[in-house]
């Protein structure tokens, strides 16, 4: 007898960059398809530190069952750590330790998305919102975007005709887009949520990975200037891309009623979050590495960013257009046709493998009416050398 499966399957599929990496066994490949941070630059003697910290001074706390709300050291730390970003007020209360900030958005749709529930997201945005979002059943609703992130006019729009339950964004360097939203339009983005009584949920995995001068602040950061605005706004925050994805530490920042439902449903799903992980972060934090870390981090993807730019424009030239990133881990480029080339990132993305380099189409990342002339380039987890080799593949597969 075959197993018959839960109806809310139907709505979501597997993702297409799990999928992709299944053809990345070819030897000698070069993947720009990854969303992960490099893992050579991963401060592995202060994790070490922190970790023989964690159980030479606590070794009962670190290793036993812990409240679900998260480790009560390490959520000091991120309050502090969210005063140094730039949203200072923010309580160890205020906040729950999440197992990445996955499960944050998980939660989110846990709490608050019912089924046939109208949800606003960007067009494009994280893959794995999208697939999560649907999971519980929402509508997804795509809102357009610019180089200066979501388009606020626009969405305002899609807000008065469809009140959603919530608006998703990714305001800093997102994911895949790269874009950042404009200081005015993040104030926009508040003073809607006030006027229309609409939860937003800013997820900022990527804002410590500047190059250069430092983003506007948060939405979070900015509440403080919205009257009403904290009490509609759920923040997500991660040390995975900035520390270590392996230690599956993220967090979220809620209103209070928000937080106790989240705290009961991650009750249900994983009781906490790993309280070694959480005392070895806590102990991170507490010795000041992050800065420096930091620092090492934005300059080699700085480098990296612009060595992928450069090549791009002297190998593809007109055939691919895309705005020069000023933080995060991606490039995000169109294939404009120009000369008679390709100009489809899926067909695209099966002619590179075959040259040897890997990168991930754009159509999965949008909701509703993809963009297939689109593509995403990861910069983070190869050198400049590989990224000039890559890149030189890329040409011999659009010239073909």
């Amino acid at each position: 007898m075959p197993i018959s499966f839960a109806s809310r399957l139907d709505q979501v599929e597997t993702s297409a960059i799990r999928e992709l990496f299944k053809l990345l066994g070819k030897p000698g490949i070069i993947s720009f398809a990854g969303g992960f941070p490099d893992s050579a630059m991963f401060d592995v003697q202060g994790i070490r530190e922190a970790s023989e910290q964690a159980l030479r001074q606590e070794p009962g706390a670190a290793l036993q069952y812990g409240a679900t709300e998260g480790y009560q050291p390490l959520r000091e730390q991120l309050a502090q750590f969210m005063a140094q970003k730039g949203a200072p007020g923010v309580a160890p209360e205020q906040l729950i330790v999440t197992t990445g900030s996955q499960q944050a958005l998980d939660l989110v749709g846990k709490t608050l998305i019912g089924q046939g529930d109208k949800v606003i997201v960007e067009g494009p945005t994280f893959l794995a919102t999208i697939q999560c979002f649907r999971l519980y059943g929402a509508d997804l609703v795509s809102a357009p975007i610019d180089g200066e992130g979501v388009q606020t006019d626009r969405l305002e729009q899609l807000i008065a005709e469809h009140r959603p339950r919530l608006v998703y964004l990714i305001p800093t360097f997102g994911n895949p887009s790269g874009a950042t939203l404009s200081l005015e339009r993040r104030k926009r983005v508040l003073e809607l949520a006030v006027r229309y009584q609409t939860v937003i949920v800013e997820d900022d995995p990527y804002g410590e990975l500047y190059f250069g001068d430092a983003p506007p602040p948060s939405l979070l950061a900015l509440s403080a200037q919205v009257p009403g605005s904290r009490e509609l706004l759920v923040h997500c925050g991660s040390l995975s891309k900035v520390l270590s994805p392996g230690l599956r530490v993220g967090w979220m920042i809620a209103p209070p009623e928000l937080l106790a439902k989240a705290t009961m449903c991650k009750q249900f799903s994983d009781a906490h979050t790993s309280t070694f992980a959480q005392a070895t972060a806590a102990h991170y934090l507490k010795a000041g590495r992050m800065p420096a870390t930091l620092a090492h981090v934005r300059g080699v993807y700085a480098k990296r960013a612009q060595a992928m730019g450069d090549a791009l424009r002297e190998r593809l030239g007109e055939a691919i257009a895309f705005v020069q990133p000023r933080g995060g881990l991606f490039i995000w480029a169109h294939l404009t046709g120009a000369g008679g080339k390709i100009a489809d990132g899926n067909a695209f993305a099966q002619r590179a493998i075959q040259h040897g380099v890997a990168f991930v189409p754009g159509a999965p990342f949008f909701c509703a009416e993809p963009d297939r002339t689109t593509l995403r380039l990861s910069f983070a987890t190869v050198d400049e050398h590989k990224i000039r080799e890559g890149v030189a593949r890329l040409a011999l597969a659009l010239a073909e």
